[in-house]
């Protein structure tokens, strides 16, 4: 269940300095959340959106909220815009963690859609009234209220809008891992990030399951990513790794035989794990020339104490940072180079590699991908579709690889050579937290 810390003020930026009138600000605050908490636990969704109005949007006085108003006016002629900007931002996740426990998303969207129609045109406003709503509309144009707005993007609608709208799940990684955010914030952005990735094992999972059947001739379910029918042959490719070699096979021998090796030698076993799996020769030279750079230079103080989990940590959130963003702004210039030669599969099963060995990096991970697509967003959708291509790829292979769901290949002509033929391979799904989604081959 979500946490409801509404007065906990360690994980706020609110400051106790009294304002010009003795009344401590932090103080103030603390009225609002717990007028808000105590109404969005009583009340409907409507009558919560309708004092929510009137407190913040109108700043007008109402029968049920004299002592939230007069707390709001307090940090209004404190002159103070970074509370009051910080005061609208958690109160709006203080509600929107509160409905999520009742799963209703779409008050949400209601919420964030109040401040559509802020305006600032009535010359006769009060000095107070004036100040109250400049700071509102600098809220709205502000990236706080834009983090907002990824919790009301429609997913899967005829009108999608922007492409970077398909990563949603990723965009949110770095509002629920910033410790500056408030708590309400951060648990609202993690609890909305699980469940659109777990929606997208399921939609894929189905999807996969269903295209491949001839007993339905129409498709029942939609494709949920953006590779048309390019997807059923990239699932194939990436679940052709089973059995005694596959990557969590071979990444849990890694472990076990690096365990008591120093950090320098810890560092080669390290390269040579990664590239293994990388079959052409010409990226093979070029990736262990650029790691052996990188990695040599890496942490040379602990080169000869033994490797233990703190530093594999480091060492794996640096190799994320190699392969992805090393300044977590502009794509690192390994990322450009795999992408330029297309190796879109090669980079996101590289990646998988490092989190099959060190799953607490998975959130640097996804952080980074995240700086990514907002990297990308300024370009249109024609002109970064090779980076795109990268983004959907990440995607599913991480969607694939969850334990969760299970991806089998089944040989469906005996008949074919024993040598690996994409079209000779069905895919078969199953989510082990959902209905038994196999499917029986169609001579059966």
């Amino acid at each position: 269940m979500i946490r409801e810390v509404i007065l906990d003020t360690h994980h706020t930026e609110s400051r106790t300095q009294p304002n010009p009138l003795g009344f401590p600000i932090q103080q103030a605050q603390d009225v609002i959340y717990q007028f808000l908490l105590d109404t969005v636990r009583q009340q409907p969704p409507e009558t919560v959106l309708q004092e929510f109005k009137l407190l913040f949007i109108d700043y007008n006085a109402s029968e049920g909220n004299p002592e939230a108003i007069k707390a709001l006016s307090e940090i209004i002629f404190a002159n103070d815009e970074k509370e009051f900007q910080n005061t609208v931002k958690r109160s709006c996740y203080i509600l929107i963690n509160n409905w999520y426990i009742l799963r209703d998303f779409n008050a949400s969207q209601d919420l964030i859609s109040l401040f559509s129609n802020v305006q600032l045109t009535r010359k006769r406003l009060s000095p107070t009234l004036s100040r109250q709503r400049t700071w509102l509309l600098n809220f709205i144009n502000s990236p706080d209220y834009h983090e907002l707005q990824l919790f009301i993007t429609q997913q899967g609608t005829s009108d999608p809008g922007h492409w970077s709208n398909r990563y949603i799940s990723y965009l949110l990684v770095p509002q629920y891992t910033n410790p500056h955010n408030p708590v309400e914030q951060r648990e609202a952005a993690r609890i909305l990030s699980k469940k659109l990735k777990d929606q997208f094992k399921f939609d894929l999972a189905m999807y996969t399951a269903h295209s491949q059947s001839a007993i339905h001739r129409e498709p029942i379910h939609q494709n949920p990513t953006g590779l048309g029918d390019k997807v059923l042959d990239l699932v194939k490719k990436i679940v052709v790794k089973h059995g005694l070699f596959s990557y969590k096979n071979v990444a849990n021998i890694f472990l076990e035989q690096t365990q008591e090796l120093n950090y320098r030698k810890f560092k080669r076993s390290l390269q040579s794990y990664l590239i293994f799996s990388v079959k052409k020769k010409e990226l093979v030279e070029s990736l262990n020339q650029t790691l052996t750079e990188k990695l040599n230079n890496l942490y040379q103080d602990y080169h000869e104490a033994t490797i233990e989990a703190a530093l594999l940590l480091r060492t794996c959130n640096r190799l994320i940072d190699y392969f992805t963003t090393e300044n977590q702004d502009e794509p690192s210039p390994l990322f450009i180079l795999l992408m330029s030669q297309g190796h879109h599969l090669t980079l996101a099963m590289l990646l998988l590699k490092i989190i099959m060995i060190c799953p607490n990096s998975r959130n640097h991970l996804e952080n980074c991908i995240a700086k990514l697509i907002q990297y990308y967003t300024k370009y249109p959708e024609d002109e970064c579709s090779w980076v795109i291509t990268f983004f959907e790829v990440f995607k599913i292979t991480f969607a694939v690889h969850t334990d969760n769901v299970q991806y089998n290949l089944i040989k469906m002509d005996n008949n074919i050579s024993s040598e690996f033929k994409l079209d000779a391979y069905r895919v078969f799904s199953q989510l082990r937290d959902y209905a038994n989604l196999e499917e029986k081959p169609d001579n059966q």
